[in-house]
Protein backbone atom coordinates (compact mmCIF):
# COMPACT_ATOMS: atom_id res chain seq x y z
CA UNK A 1 0.00 0.00 0.00
CA UNK A 2 0.86 3.66 -0.79
CA UNK A 3 0.69 6.71 1.03
CA UNK A 4 -1.83 8.95 -1.03
CA UNK A 5 0.19 11.87 0.79
CA UNK A 6 2.95 13.41 -1.52
CA UNK A 7 5.97 14.36 0.07
CA UNK A 8 6.92 18.08 0.30
CA UNK A 9 9.85 18.85 2.31
CA UNK A 10 10.62 22.02 1.18
CA UNK A 11 6.92 23.30 1.72
CA UNK A 12 7.99 24.32 5.25
CA UNK A 13 11.35 26.47 3.98
CA UNK A 14 9.18 28.03 1.64
CA UNK A 15 6.31 29.56 4.32
CA UNK A 16 9.36 30.54 6.34
CA UNK A 17 10.97 32.55 3.48
CA UNK A 18 7.56 34.43 2.46
CA UNK A 19 5.95 34.77 6.29
CA UNK A 20 9.66 35.81 8.08
CA UNK A 21 10.04 39.11 6.71
CA UNK A 22 6.52 39.87 7.60
CA UNK A 23 7.61 38.58 11.04
CA UNK A 24 10.48 40.69 11.37
CA UNK A 25 8.74 43.88 10.56
CA UNK A 26 6.42 42.81 12.94
CA UNK A 27 8.94 42.57 16.05
CA UNK A 28 10.78 45.41 15.01
CA UNK A 29 7.30 47.74 15.11
CA UNK A 30 6.58 46.34 18.55
CA UNK A 31 9.95 46.95 19.44
CA UNK A 32 9.81 50.54 18.84
CA UNK A 33 6.58 51.14 19.88
CA UNK A 34 7.70 49.26 23.47
CA UNK A 35 10.63 51.87 22.93
CA UNK A 36 8.61 54.98 22.77
CA UNK A 37 6.12 53.60 25.09
CA UNK A 38 9.35 54.02 27.62
CA UNK A 39 10.68 56.97 26.52
CA UNK A 40 7.38 59.30 27.34
CA UNK A 41 7.40 58.01 30.31
CA UNK A 42 10.62 59.26 31.04
CA UNK A 43 9.67 62.84 29.82
CA UNK A 44 6.58 62.82 31.81
CA UNK A 45 8.60 61.79 34.58
CA UNK A 46 11.38 64.75 33.92
CA UNK A 47 8.35 67.51 33.11
CA UNK A 48 6.81 66.27 36.90
CA UNK A 49 9.93 66.48 38.69
CA UNK A 50 10.45 70.36 37.26
CA UNK A 51 7.19 71.18 37.99
CA UNK A 52 7.31 70.15 41.54
CA UNK A 53 10.78 71.78 41.62
CA UNK A 54 9.23 75.24 40.56
CA UNK A 55 6.08 75.30 42.53
CA UNK A 56 7.19 75.68 45.74
CA UNK A 57 9.74 78.64 45.64
CA UNK A 58 10.83 78.47 49.45
CA UNK A 59 11.64 74.64 48.96
CA UNK A 60 14.09 75.41 46.11
CA UNK A 61 16.34 76.85 48.52
CA UNK A 62 16.60 73.29 50.40
CA UNK A 63 16.88 71.55 46.49
CA UNK A 64 20.40 69.42 45.42
CA UNK A 65 19.15 71.36 42.62
CA UNK A 66 20.25 74.37 41.22
CA UNK A 67 17.36 75.28 39.08
CA UNK A 68 14.78 73.63 37.04
CA UNK A 69 16.47 72.21 34.01
CA UNK A 70 18.89 70.60 36.38
CA UNK A 71 15.99 69.29 38.18
CA UNK A 72 13.63 68.33 35.60
CA UNK A 73 16.71 66.96 34.03
CA UNK A 74 17.76 63.90 37.18
CA UNK A 75 15.45 61.53 35.76
CA UNK A 76 16.98 61.84 32.07
CA UNK A 77 20.44 60.59 32.42
CA UNK A 78 19.95 58.18 29.76
CA UNK A 79 18.60 60.21 26.55
CA UNK A 80 21.14 61.57 24.40
CA UNK A 81 21.00 64.15 23.39
CA UNK A 82 19.49 65.58 26.57
CA UNK A 83 15.64 66.83 26.43
CA UNK A 84 14.94 70.62 26.33
CA UNK A 85 12.82 72.08 29.24
CA UNK A 86 10.93 75.20 29.08
CA UNK A 87 8.82 76.99 31.41
CA UNK A 88 5.79 79.20 31.32
CA UNK A 89 3.87 81.13 34.27
CA UNK A 90 0.81 82.55 34.72
CA UNK A 91 -2.83 82.76 36.44
CA UNK A 92 -5.63 80.96 36.24
CA UNK A 93 -9.13 81.95 35.62
CA UNK A 94 -9.42 82.27 40.09
CA UNK A 95 -6.63 84.46 40.07
CA UNK A 96 -4.25 81.06 41.17
CA UNK A 97 -0.35 81.48 39.99
CA UNK A 98 0.61 78.57 38.20
CA UNK A 99 3.57 77.46 36.45
CA UNK A 100 3.39 75.05 33.60
CA UNK A 101 6.97 72.90 32.25
CA UNK A 102 7.31 71.25 28.85
CA UNK A 103 10.08 68.28 28.15
CA UNK A 104 10.87 67.78 24.79
CA UNK A 105 12.72 65.39 23.00
CA UNK A 106 13.69 64.25 19.73
CA UNK A 107 13.02 60.03 19.56
CA UNK A 108 14.93 58.10 16.82
CA UNK A 109 13.03 54.78 15.89
CA UNK A 110 14.93 51.74 15.07
CA UNK A 111 13.58 51.68 11.41
CA UNK A 112 12.48 54.57 9.04
CA UNK A 113 8.78 54.14 8.62
CA UNK A 114 6.70 55.52 5.86
CA UNK A 115 4.21 57.69 7.70
CA UNK A 116 6.60 58.87 10.75
CA UNK A 117 9.91 59.11 9.24
CA UNK A 118 12.82 58.23 11.13
CA UNK A 119 11.80 59.90 14.39
CA UNK A 120 9.31 61.69 16.37
CA UNK A 121 9.15 64.14 18.99
CA UNK A 122 8.06 63.20 22.49
CA UNK A 123 6.59 66.11 24.45
CA UNK A 124 4.61 66.35 28.36
CA UNK A 125 3.32 69.31 29.90
CA UNK A 126 2.98 69.24 33.41
CA UNK A 127 1.16 71.86 35.06
CA UNK A 128 1.36 72.66 38.86
CA UNK A 129 -0.39 75.81 40.96
CA UNK A 130 2.43 77.57 42.91
CA UNK A 131 2.65 77.41 46.36
CA UNK A 132 1.78 80.46 48.92
CA UNK A 133 4.77 81.99 50.43
CA UNK A 134 2.56 82.01 53.76
CA UNK A 135 -0.39 79.69 54.81
CA UNK A 136 -4.01 81.08 54.21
Amino acid sequence: MRSTRCSRPATAAVELAVLLPFLMFLFVVTVDWARVFYFSVIIENCARQGALYEMDPTAQAYSPYPDVTTAALADAQNLSPQPTVTTASGTDSANNPYVDVTVTWQFVTVTNYPIIGSGLTLSRTVRTRVAPATPQ
